[in-house]
């Protein structure tokens, strides 16, 4: 039923800043905007919405509203994150392009299945570039990982239950 993302969607401080950031550092091109004058409720507003397209046809989207104020809340790096795949060479460059900028850029960071970099875009989104590993497909089929078996396993110590 599902067959792909199409986009995921933030708000954002600046769409001129967000689209420094996506377009010109990170290279996702700029594919459509649309600017809003009302909510499919009927309730005016003054939006702008941004979509950025990544190579397999699905896109990042951003909206900033001009009379709703955007201050992102700094979370820990687990709650949010936006993690795009790269290729293995990419890397090394990002954080080297990111660190002239003057950014803050951590990694790499070994998960085993992926190698990953990372750094904030300017709303204060934490952005993972990774690189799948040559055993990422093996480690990510459901059929030989455990992975229910492991959930399962979580939820009943988190209940205090025997799995």
């Amino acid at each position: 039923m599902i067959r792909k993302l199409h986009h995921n969607a933030y708000r954002c401080r600046d769409s001129e800043e967000t689209r420094a950031f996506y377009e010109d550092f990170l290279g996702l091109p700029l594919v459509t905007t649309l600017e809003l004058g009302q909510t499919k409720t009927g309730r005016e507003t003054h939006a702008l919405h941004t979509f950025y397209r990544l190579d397999d046809g699905s896109h990042l989207a951003f909206f900033e509203v001009d009379d709703m104020p955007f201050e992102f809340k700094q979370q820990h790096d687990f709650d949010l994150h936006i993690a795009l795949e790269v290729g293995a060479e990419v890397l090394q460059p990002m954080m080297a392009k990111a660190r002239e900028k003057g950014m803050e850029c951590r990694g790499p960071s070994d998960h085993g299945v992926i190698d990953s970099i990372y750094f904030r875009d300017p709303n204060g989104y934490v952005i993972e570039l990774c690189a799948k590993r040559a055993n990422h497909d093996e480690m990510m089929d459901p059929a030989k990982n455990g992975a229910r078996e492991k959930l399962q396993h979580w939820t009943a110590a988190k209940a205090g239950t025997p799995a």
